[in-house]
C-alpha cells in the first residue's frame, strides 16, 4: 500500500464498506498497473481468485497478477493456497466465453513457497487429460518464462528409407495369379501398422535425435517420416506392428527427455531469480554457481538434506547445508553463501 501511494489509500477509505462482491477496485497509483483489486479477507481463496478473474474478464482487462493469497498474516497453508489458486485458474481457463483476459501471473516472493506451487502444478499435469494439457502448458507460462530463441534453427532432415520387396507370381491362369496377389496383399496389410505422434517439442529435435531416428529406422525396418511444417510437428511411423510399437515408445522417451530438460532449465531460471548460491574466488570475492547447481543446492536445502556434492572449479565438494561449509576430497574447507534476492520485497 505504501508503494501505491496516498491516492490509493484515500480511495480505499472512500470505498470501504461499499463492496458487494468481496473486493474493491482502485486506480494503480504509483504502481506499474492501471487498477488494483483489493480483496476483503476471506479464507475461501479459490472463490476470491474466481471472483477477481471474472471481474477482469467483465472489465476487459488483458492481464492480472496475484500474490500468494492468504499466506501472510492470514497464515494459510501455502500448499492449500497453491491448490486453490490453480483450481480457480484452470476452471476459468476452461470457459469458452473467455475473450479478453490473456495473461494470469502468480507472484511468489518467498522461496520456500515455490516448491508448493511447483508440486501443485506437477500433480495436475500428471492427472490431466489431453484436453487439459493445453491449459497446463498455459499455466506453466505463468510461472516459467520460456527463453527467447536467439536464432532460427536450421531444419533437420530425416533420410527416407524405402526397402522394396518385389514379388513375381506365376500361375496356370490369370485367375490364380490374381488370387495369389490378393492373398499376399492381405498378409502384408494384416502385419502393417502406422502410428502418428504429434508434439510441439518435436520441433526441438536436433542432429542427435535425428541420428537416433535414423538408427531406429535402420535396425527395426520401419519407415519414419518427420513433418515439421505441421502444427504441432508430427512423426509418422510405419511398419510391422511390434516394430512400430517399439519405435513409438522410443520416440515418446525422446520427447519426454526434452520436456524434462526444458522444465529443469525453466525451474533453474526461476530459482536463480529468487535466490543465489555463491562460492569464494581466490581474491576473497564470491561468484555465483551455475543455474543448475544453484537449483540443486536450493532444492536440497528445501528438502532439509544435510549434504550435497557439487563441483567447484572442477573439484568435488561436499556441502554441509546447515553450516554452509564445503569440503573437497583433500580436506580443504571453504564457506559458501546463500543470498535471497527478493525476500521481503513487495
Amino acid at each position: 500500500m505504501n508503494a501505491a501511494g496516498s491516492q490509493v489509500e484515500e480511495e480505499c477509505a472512500q470505498y470501504a464498506g461499499q463492496s458487494q462482491k468481496g473486493f474493491i477496485t482502485t486506480q494503480g497509483g504509483k504502481l506499474l498497473c492501471s487498477k488494483i483489486i483489493h480483496l476483503i479477507h476471506n479464507n475461501d481463496v479459490k472463490s476470491q481468485v474466481s471472483k477477481v478473474l471474472n471481474e477482469c474478464e467483465l472489465r476487459m482487462y488483458k492481464s492480472v497478477a496475484f500474490p500468494a493469497i492468504g499466506t501472510g498474516r492470514a497464515g494459510q497453508s501455502p500448499a492449500k493456497v497453491a491448490d486453490d489458486m490453480l483450481d480457480a485458474i484452470v476452471e476459468f481457463a476452461r470457459k469458452r466465453s473467455v475473450q479478453h483476459l490473456k495473461k494470469i501471473k502468480i507472484i511468489i516472493f518467498q522461496t520456500n513457497m515455490l516448491r508448493d506451487f511447483y508440486e501443485s502444478m506437477k500433480k495436475r499435469e500428471d492427472s490431466c487429460s489431453a484436453t487439459t494439457d493445453s491449459w497446463m502448458s498455459l499455466l506453466k507460462s505463468f510461472f516459467w518464462r520460456k527463453p527467447q530463441r536467439t536464432e532460427k534453427k536450421k531444419p533437420v532432415v530425416l533420410e527416407k528409407k524405402v526397402d522394396l520387396a518385389t514379388f513375381q507370381i506365376c500361375g496356370e491362369s490369370q485367375k490364380n495369379v490374381d488370387a495369389t496377389e490378393a492373398w499376399i496383399k492381405n498378409l502384408i496389410l494384416k502385419e502393417q501398422f502406422e502410428n502418428s505422434i504429434s508434439d510441439e517439442l518435436i520441433e526441438n529435435f536436433d542432429e542427435r535425435q535425428i541420428g537416433t531416428l535414423t538408427d531406429l529406422q535402420r535396425r527395426k525396418h520401419v519407415t519414419i517420416q518427420l513433418d515439421n511444417k505441421l502444427s504441432p510437428p508430427c512423426i509418422k511411423i510405419s511398419g510391422i506392428t511390434r516394430d512400430v510399437y517399439f519405435v513409438s515408445v522410443e520416440v515418446q522417451k525422446m520427447i519426454q527427455k526434452i520436456k524434462d530438460t526444458e522444465e529443469e532449465r525453466s525451474k533453474a531460471e526461476l530459482v536463480c531469480n529468487l535466490v543465489e548460491w555463491r562460492y569464494p574466488r581466490s581474491n576473497d570475492s564470491f561468484v555465483a554457481f551455475d543455474k543448475l547447481t544453484n537449483m540443486q543446492l536450493e532444492d536440497a536445502k528445501m528438502a532439509k538434506k544435510p549434504y550435497l556434492t557439487v563441483k567447484i572449479n572442477k573439484k568435488n565438494y561436499s556441502v554441509n547445508l546447515n553450516t554452509l561449509q564445503a569440503n573437497d576430497e583433500q580436506g580443504k574447507t571453504i564457506t559458501i553463501q546463500r543470498v535471497p534476492k527478493n525476500e521481503g520485497k513487495l
